[in-house]
């Protein structure tokens, strides 16, 4: 047990950071915390159970660069983004109490350029353990990428990304405003976990929200607006081919908060003529960090919890379609829609049945889905199942690793699909880690198709 208290009267200056990395069990407080100037502070309100730590309410008329370092990157540095950062205040500034981030196009050469804006706190208010509150507005826009996010102040102690693990708070895709997303990144393989929220009503554009995570050592919980958004707590370091380090590596070392709002990349796509630069700004209203006294180092990784199969050695969830189900949760069955697809699911007369009106523009615009599949080490699964179409079609199957950077277990295979009731059996051996979250994809867009799918007796065993 280790208090914030006591390492406060012990560790100070640049020492306190390289003591608490080589440790790597002990609370981080920040360096340096920022001391109260002459503007007018609006008070940062308390948490039960926590003392604040430092917070920036981006009071007065300019970025506070006792918390911010303005950061300053080349075009297509990282996830083939668009961008430059500088440190332009036309890119970086403070406006009515709110931090601005804004995106800049000109024209360079006769081609679109790019500017914009991110700031970190490395080196400044890095710490260990707590709770980061942080109120923002994104903008709209076809190829805007916003993100408050966290990394450790050294990233090279357990090793370069994503080894030294990220936590992203929040993201949101631009092209749609309603969804936010919350991950942590880490291992080597790379490994993610991402839970996200979708608004019924309204959007994180149209007025601000709250976004936080109280990272422990032994578990982080995510919030949109007090709403639970992503639990996790299996995450492992290690180097490829060797044994993990040391749970709860490599969230166990001092992070820094930082934030930006990114132009093109990979995720997002680029910006089109519909992307409006006039307002491409992400706003934030304040920054909050909270610590509690004390946290217990004393953790352990939770043991991997498979799925058992049924009695017949099927770990497939009603793969009959005998039961009827909600098709819009994660237990057993689900079917989702991305990126313009349009469709619906329903089961009748033991089988799903999938018709589409839009195949939209990727792979995974129409898709159905079985999680939490069991793929241990060294074994060998097969994949069974029956399927047929109103008209010739194709279909791509595959089971994935949502937790593990999305690899295939078994690798995307396109199927024809005709009229007439036809049997698919795939089988395939795992040489990954053992993951308790694979799943079964039959993914039905962007191939020009429409015509509905018929599927049923959908089998998934461990012939080992």
């Amino acid at each position: 047990m280790v208090t914030n208290k006591t390492l406060k009267a012990v560790l100070s200056g640049i020492l306190c950071a390289s003591l608490l990395v080589s440790c790597g069990n002990e609370i981080s407080t920040p360096d340096s915390i920022p001391t109260e100037s002459s503007v007018q502070k609006t008070e940062t309100p308390a948490i039960d159970g926590y003392n604040i730590l430092w917070s920036d309410e981006f009071d007065g008329d300019t970025l506070d660069e006792t918390i911010w370092n303005r950061e300053v990157r080349e075009p297509g540095w990282t996830n083939n983004e668009l961008q430059e950062y500088t440190a332009s205040d036309d890119n970086i500034f403070v406006r009515d109490g709110h931090l601005v981030l804004k995106a800049v196009k000109s024209e360079v050469d006769g081609q679109d350029y790019y500017t914009s804006g991110k700031v970190n706190s490395q080196n400044k208010t890095d710490f260990q353990y707590g709770k980061v509150v942080v109120s923002a507005k994104v903008p709209e826009g076809q190829g805007l990428w916003p993100a408050i996010w966290m990394m450790p102040q050294d990233e090279s102690y357990y090793g370069q990304w994503p080894k030294c693990g990220e936590i992203d708070i929040m993201e949101v895709l631009c092209n749609d405003t309603t969804t936010s997303y919350s991950t942590i990144h880490y291992g080597e393989p790379h490994a993610e976990q991402q839970g996200t929220i979708t608004l019924d009503e309204g959007s994180f554009s149209s007025e601000f929200h709250e976004y936080s995570v109280e990272w422990e050592p032994g578990e982080m919980r995510f919030y949109t607006d007090g709403i639970l958004v992503l639990t996790v707590n299996d995450w492992f370091s290690a180097e490829a081919g060797e044994d993990d380090k040391p749970y709860p590596a490599p969230f166990d070392q001092p992070f820094f908060v930082q934030m930006n709002l990114a132009v093109g990349g990979d995720w997002p796509g680029n910006p089109d003529e519909t992307t409006d630069f006039d307002n491409a700004e992400f706003e934030i209203d304040y920054v909050r960090v909270y610590q509690k006294d004390e946290y217990d180092t004393n953790v352990t990784k939770p043991e991997m919890i498979f799925r058992e199969e049924l009695p017949d050695g099927n770990f497939i969830y009603n793969g009959d379609f005998s039961d009827t189900e909600d098709l819009d949760d994660e237990d057993n069955w689900f079917f989702l829609l991305f990126n313009d697809g349009e469709g619906e699911a329903v089961i009748e007369d033991n089988m799903i049945i999938i018709s589409s009106e839009n195949d939209g523009t990727e792979e995974y615009s129409v898709q159905l889905v079985q999680p939490d599949l069991p793929v241990r080490e060294g074994h060998t699964y097969r994949v069974t199942f029956d399927i047929r179409s109103d008209e010739a079609r194709d279909v791509v199957v595959c089971v994935s690793a949502p937790h593990a950077g999305w690899i295939r277990y078994l690798q995307d295979t396109t199927i024809d699909v005709g009229e007439e009731w036809t049997t698919y059996t795939f089988e395939f051996t795992s040489d990954e880690k053992d993951d308790n979250y694979g799943r079964l994809e039959f993914n039905m867009g962007n191939h020009g198709y429409t015509s509905t799918v018929y599927i049923t007796n959908v089998r998934y065993e461990d012939i080992t």
